[in-house]
């Protein structure tokens, strides 16, 4: 059964096919979200306005690859993307980023997938705080703190993104080293 283009957008489109709607964004090959721990054991996490919403979230530091409209030659890899991201929104370059999974984004409302990167070695290199579009704060937070910081900071009324709870696992299972 072939699609349906319900309404298209500047970025997304709605999309009909075998009795389902769902959106998929044609701007990007998808999305990364990046895992970070400094060497002193501080997780690093972005609070973000999100419009959607209708609120700050706590997430890991994410994004697009390749929304910046490059020339085919130019495009980025999901790697690429993750280390671009990670500085953006965070000020913090890793050494070295590793591939951790992938998976739908949203698998009953969106096409696109994310791939998660866990962030080594890492170092300040500026303030963060995304683009111009953007409105983040950047928290690093003990790991042996972060759970009571998370809820902590909902009683404030501040939304936690589930992916954060799948990145903790990450960095509790595989702590400062790879693995």
């Amino acid at each position: 059964m072939s699609e349906e283009i319900l309404y298209e957008g500047k970025f997304l489109k709605l999309i009909a096919k075998e009795g389902w709607e769902y959106v998929r964004r044609d701007n990007c090959e998808g999305a990364v979200a990046v895992i970070a721990m400094t060497d002193e054991g501080e997780v690093i996490l972005i609070e973000q306005y999100r419009v959607p919403a209708g609120g700050w979230v706590i997430e890991f530091p994410a994004g697009l690859v390749n929304d910046l409209g490059q020339a085919e030659d130019e495009l980025e890899s999901f790697k690429e993307a993750a280390m671009r991201e990670l500085i953006e929104e965070t000020g913090y370059e890793a050494s070295e980023m590793v591939y951790l999974n992938e998976g739908p984004l949203s698998a009953g409302l969106c096409a696109n997938k994310i791939e998660l990167f866990r962030a080594y070695g890492l170092r300040k290199v500026s303030d963060g705080g995304g683009d111009e579009t953007e409105k983040i704060n950047v928290h690093t937070v003990k790991l042996e703190e972060v759970a009571d910081w998370i809820k902590s900071r909902q009683k404030e009324g501040v939304m936690v993104d589930p992916k954060v709870y799948a990145g903790l696992y990450f960095l509790m299972t595989t702590g400062k080293s790879k693995g």
